[in-house]
Order: structure tokens, then C-alpha cells, then sequence
């Protein structure tokens, strides 16, 4: 028996790179996919249909089951679709995870309208899309004991503060929000939210400056660390009903190791009994809580830039 008998699953951005992986290794384990694809470039430009078509038609070959959908998931109207294509198709919504992205990355002061509106468009505008219509479906199965599930996809670019990628690190962290939202929203309906955060080698990590990646000594592309499959995995199990007691946690994944985040927490406190004086302001920010942050980890991005400096 599979880790996903009978379960459903829409995967976005899922005929090319971690969701391609994401889409055959749920298939391998019983679960029936709508695989969305808009099939464009990594900028986010152009479109085509054959990939998702292509993998889903590699699936139902080794007898899984699959649909391709190749709209986009930035419009609402293609979230809808996704959800009632899985309702009319395999009968039902159990997860959806969400992995479209594109990149146009650029400097703060040289990046256009464009540039950010598309990629917060695309990352953001998507997560909404789907999230809205399958969670309007979790709520209507009155369900408690479900275990749906909604699987995001942030980036270590937003969690470290990637340089040259703002509009990317704001979409991705939020993300974040959105997923931290979404668990506590719909919990009472049986469903939970996560977010991972990967690291593998992707045609969206083969476009980006290696001086604005996270991680720097990585292994070659094609060693087994850099899969997309090892992300799969964790998804699988986050997907999987065994994954009740995670919900609203951000996980990350580099290789053959995967990270469990801490949700932000209130580390120093300054409190005044009555309007702020800047003075006082000032000496206790500097007495109570840089010592504090003083020995706090810092983003990979922050400890260089002050080595630098």
C-alpha cells in the first residue's frame, strides 16, 4: 500500500524540476495528480502545455493516475479549475502544493515595475488562487479528521534576505505569512499548512548569480544531494497523514538534511509606563535587547555584508 492510496493531489509548477519529483512520487504512492504547468520560460514569459501533458501521460503509463492542466496559476479563475478538475476527475481534493515560481531578479534600484509585479504576482497572486478554492472545498467536507493538506513553498532567498532578489525574498516570506494564516484558520476543518523552503538543483537555481545563493560550497548539479527527489520525499510526508503534528511549521531542505524553522518569538522586551522619551527608548533598546541580538544567528547574507564592511 501506498502512502497516498486514494488520496488526491494538485501540484503547481509540477512537470519540471521539485515538482515533477513531487508529481511522480506521489503518483508512485497511490495518489491520483492534477499537474499544473503553465510550461513557461523561468522569467515567466511564454507558455506551453506539453510538459505538464507529457509527465502526466509518463504516469498513467506505469499505471498511476494524472491530468495536466496548463493555465495559469496567478488567475483565480485557474485555482477553480484545478480544484473542480480534481472533484470531476478522481473525486475528490485531499492536498495541494503549491511549487510555481519564476525569477526576474534584479537590484532594489534598478528593478523595474514589471520585475517585481510578476514575480509577486506569480508567487504570491498563485498561492492565493489555489489556496482560496481548495480551502472553500476542505471546509464544505465538514471533515475534521481529513488531514488535508496545504503544502507552500518558500526559499532560503527570503529567509536569509537574498541580495539582488527582493521582489522574490518578499514574495517568498510572504508565504510564510500566508501559511502561518492558513493553519490556524483551517484547522478546525482537518486541514493543515506547512512550508518548505528547498535547495536542489532547478533551472530556476541554474539562472540565479552563485554570489546570490545561499549556499555557497554546495555540491556539484548532478550529485544525488542536489536532487529535486529528496525534496519529494519530505513532501510526501508532509503530505502524508502522518503529518498532523507539523502544521504551521516552515521546514528547509539542503540535501540529505532537513531543517525544522522556529516560528518568530519575542526575544527582549523595552516597556515604559507612559509615552516614549527617545532617550529612554534608546538606553533600553541598547541595554536589553542588542546584547541579545548582538549574539543571535544573522542571516548568511547579513554576516557577510558586516565582515565586508
Amino acid at each position: 500500500m501506498g502512502e497516498l492510496d486514494g488520496r488526491t493531489a494538485i501540484v503547481t509548477g509540477g512537470a519540471r524540476g521539485i515538482g515533477a519529483s513531487i508529481s511522480r512520487r506521489f503518483a508512485a504512492e497511490g495518489a491520483a495528480v492534477v499537474i499544473n504547468d503553465l510550461g513557461g520560460g523561468t522569467d515567466g514569459s511564454g507558455s506551453d502545455a506539453s510538459a505538464a501533458e507529457q509527465l502526466a501521460e509518463q504516469i498513467r503509463a506505469a499505471g498511476g493516475r494524472a491530468v495536466a492542466d496548463g493555465g495559469d496559476v496567478a488567475d483565480t479563475a485557474t485555482g477553480a479549475r484545478l480544484v473542480d478538475t480534481a472533484v470531476e476527475q478522481f473525486g475528490g481534493l485531499d492536498i495541494l502544493i503549491n511549487s510555481a515560481g519564476v525569477l526576474r531578479d534584479r537590484m532594489i534600484f534598478n528593478m523595474s515595475d514589471d520585475e517585481w509585479d510578476t514575480v509577486i504576482r506569480v508567487h504570491l497572486r498563485g498561492h492565493f488562487s489555489t489556496s482560496r478554492a481548495a480551502a472553500a472545498h476542505f471546509r464544505q467536507q465538514r471533515n475534521p479528521d481529513g488531514h488535508y493538506r496545504i503544502v507552500n513553498f518558500t526559499s532560503h532567498s527570503g529567509l536569509e534576505g537574498s541580495p539582488g532578489q527582493a521582489n522574490y525574498a518578499a514574495a517568498k516570506m510572504g508565504i510564510v505569512g500566508l501559511t502561518y494564516s492558513l493553519a490556524q484558520g483551517l484547522a478546525r476543518y482537518g486541514v493543515t499548512a506547512n512550508a518548505i523552503a528547498p535547495a536542489a538543483a532547478t533551472r530556476l537555481v541554474a539562472t540565479v548569480d552563485p554570489s546570490k545563493r545561499a549556499v555557497r560550497d554546495r555540491p556539484a548539479d548532478d550529485d544525488p544531494a542536489r536532487s529535486p527527489d529528496n525534496i519529494a520525499e519530505l513532501a510526501l510526508y508532509v503530505a502524508s497523514p502522518r503529518a498532523d503534528w507539523l502544521s504551521g511549521r516552515v521546514l528547509g531542505s539542503w540535501g540529505f538534511r532537513v531543517d525544522l524553522y522556529e516560528n518568530p518569538t519575542v526575544v527582549a522586551s523595552a516597556t515604559s509606563d507612559g509615552p516614549w522619551s527617545f532617550e529612554d527608548l534608546a538606553a533600553q533598546l541598547e541595554d536589553q535587547a542588542r546584547p541579545l541580538a548582538d549574539g543571535l544567528p544573522r542571516s548568511l547574507f547579513a554576516d557577510q555584508a558586516a565582515r565586508s564592511s
